[in-house]
């Protein structure tokens, strides 16, 4: 048998998935969280096989949940499912130790099969997502990604390095560096760019 934990944000998709799986008898969901903060503190409580999560949700996404499990050293394995073909989403998730990566449009026997073949140790990435990831890498590094993610909540400078424990003036090297390697215009033109492409 093999234990699912589903998280997704949008309910009637969560439901729907969660009966899907529910009609295999080797499947069992045996838990279900609206966002990755709500799954990462019931996670290590009821350690599923698979974690199966969407990636864009509100206070943490599956990706975010996925590296986060990982620093737990969590043995539970991340399967993610995405709307998004965002190169910059399938590196990251693999950078993460995610297992699989597939569509949503996928139909529910392939979702079945990956996670089947995912509990035999396999990876699962989608052969669409593959192909974009090759094309676009993610040059931003760690803090400069940090640093315009909160840039484009709207933060200012100062709360930033408030926030990340830096001091402005890095954080201003951070913001300009990720600005030009984006070459973008200013720090919401390069968070813009950054999200459409999946590396925020």
């Amino acid at each position: 048998m093999i234990r699912v934990y589903l998280v997704e944000d949008q309910a009637l998709v969560r439901g729907a998935v969660a009966a899907l799986l529910g009609l295999d008898e080797n499947i069992q969901v045996i838990g279900q969280a609206e966002n990755g903060k709500v799954a990462l503190a019931e996670i290590p409580k009821c350690k599923p096989d698979i974690v199966l999560t969407d990636i864009e949700m509100p206070e943490l996404s599956g990706i975010e949940l996925a590296e986060k499990l990982a620093i737990e050293k969590s043995e539970s394995r991340i399967v993610i499912m995405t709307t998004f073909s965002k190169a910059g989403y399938i590196r990251r998730s693999l950078d993460a130790g995610v297992k699989g990566v597939i569509l949503k449009e996928a139909s529910s026997d392939s979702l079945i099969l990956a996670l089947k073949k995912v509990m035999s140790g396999h990876k699962v990435i989608d052969p669409e997502l593959v192909l974009s990831a090759l094309d676009d890498r993610d040059p931003l590094t760690e803090k400069e990604r940090a640093s315009l993610k909160l840039a484009a909540e709207g933060l200012k400078t100062q709360m930033i390095a408030a926030k990340l424990y830096l001091s402005e003036g890095t954080v201003r090297n951070y913001l300009s560096e990720a600005i030009s390697k984006l070459n973008a215009s200013n720090r919401i033109d390069a968070a813009r760019i950054a999200k459409r492409k999946g590396w925020l």
